[in-house]
């Protein structure tokens, strides 16, 4: 079984414990987000507006802005996942055609480079491998591909497969050392394998069942010591969080329902905290669950508990689901840490007194955070990506153009510090789009 071979593919290039909940007054400053998909200053409140489905005879209105730069739509379905390879304009995107495409970043149009066609259900995890030598793709049948990077990554090979599972949650590849990826399935297992070098062939690192429900996020810690030390947190819907070594398997901690004040917290996302951030402890992990609980743990202090607290008290008329937190991330360069929840609120943390300094509210769900330089960026159900000033909460750019909901998005650097930086979506209706957002 095989990929299909690119043809116009790109050259390479130089290469103690607190709950408590948040409620507004405890908020210094909260941001609703209004907007008819323009530049939103002076927009008015749509208070006219009747939801898609009410009323008789009604007109629907699709809105066609569109600010990108530059499109993708060669999928023929929803757009699941994006990852870029680290040193080559290139883009791999994954959907729910079963194809994961291989497209350039630096082109207008995006130039195609290629597709992996073997999938036999909706590829919904891609990534390539720190030093950009293989990519890794991951479907909803268990299906994981392997692919070697040919020519200067101007061709990719298929060189492994792998089908443990039923289906795969998620995947990473590590971000420091090459050739080595895990990943968690619906079953509740974690797994830990290593490329070889010289021919593409898999040796597997560890596998752990320890989990009894699905492994919904993992994610590699202690980055600095290297190979020397492969060490993995991974989460899962029945409230536990497992620190493992994944050279040997060993649990290295595990916090169960007891360890969290008797919570129930099906942990549904995951997030490292910078080392710059922590005095130099790199194992420092926030997960976030779908009922709205956010933990802080030490994984390098046998899974300390460093602050607990549910984040949101719902309002009678709200979906017990809106309090979910879909994503967590925290900044590189400042003591702040983000959540964003299903009901469409995003809450920004002080890391150094876990109160939340600001909240931005969107008229969706959220769907991924990314703190990138003095940015935050939110992507939203609603079809937005939204570029918010970390530090003031002011807002500096709306990318708008999809009618449907984005559900994952990249944000590549350019070579010349001169020129922007760009957002590309993966598009609930099949398009990725490329934006140029401010600097």
């Amino acid at each position: 079984m095989s990929a299909n071979e690119q043809q116009n593919a790109p050259e390479a290039q130089d290469a103690e414990p607190i709950e408590e909940f948040i409620s507004t007054d405890e908020v210094d400053q909260e941001v609703v987000q209004v907007d008819d998909g323009q530049q939103p200053e002076d927009d008015p409140a749509m208070e006219d507006d009747v939801p898609m489905g009410e009323g008789e005879g009604e007109t629907i209105e699709i809105d066609m802005s569109n600010n990108s730069v530059s499109y993708f739509d060669k999928h023929t379905d929803s757009v699941f996942t994006l990852a870029h390879h680290p040193t080559l304009p290139l883009v791999v995107s994954g959907g729910a055609d079963n194809v994961a495409n291989l497209w350039t970043s630096h082109s207008h149009p995006p130039k195609m480079a290629g597709n992996i066609t073997a999938h036999t259900e909706s590829v919904i995890c891609s990534s390539f491998t720190c030093d950009g030598k293989f990519l890794v793709t991951a479907d909803m049948n268990g299906k994981i591909l392997v692919h070697a990077g040919l020519k200067g990554g101007a061709q990719w090979k298929l060189v492994s497969e792998l089908n443990e599972v039923q289906e795969v949650v998620w995947l990473k590849a590590h971000p420091v050392v090459p050739s080595i990826f895990a990943f968690g399935a619906i079953d509740g297992s974690v797994w830990c394998y290593q490329i070889s070098e010289q021919d593409g062939s898999l040796e597997q690192l560890m596998s752990g069942f320890a989990h009894t429900q699905d492994c919904t996020m993992g994610e590699f810690i202690n980055l600095d010591k290297g190979d020397a030390a492969i060490e993995l947190v991974t989460a899962s819907l029945d409230s536990s969080i497992i620190g493992w070594n994944a050279y040997t398997g060993q649990q290295l901690f595990k916090i169960a329902q007891a360890d969290i004040k008797g919570l129930e917290a099906p942990w549904v996302s995951l997030a490292v905290a910078p080392a710059a951030l922590t005095k130099g402890n790199y194992g420092v992990v926030a997960a976030g669950s779908n009922n709205g609980v956010l933990a802080i743990i030490n994984a390098n202090n046998n899974g300390a508990v460093l602050h607990i607290e549910t984040v949101v008290e719902l309002k009678s008329e709200q979906e017990e689901l809106d309090a979910s937190i879909e994503s967590v991330c925290w900044s590189q360069k400042y003591p702040l840490m983000a959540v964003g929840l299903v009901g469409g609120q995003i809450l920004l943390y002080d890391t150094n007194t876990w109160r939340v300094r600001r909240q931005f509210v969107l008229e969706d769900s959220i769907t991924k955070l990314v703190f990138d330089n003095d940015d935050i960026f939110a992507s939203c159900i609603n079809g937005k990506v939204y570029q918010y000033d970390a530090k003031t909460g002011a807002e500096k750019f709306i990318c708008v153009g999809h009618n449907m909901g984005v559900m994952d998005f990249i944000i590549v650097h350019p070579k010349d510090a001169s020129q922007p930086r760009k957002v590309i979506t993966a598009g609930d209706e099949g398009v990725s789009l490329v934006f140029d957002v401010p600097n």
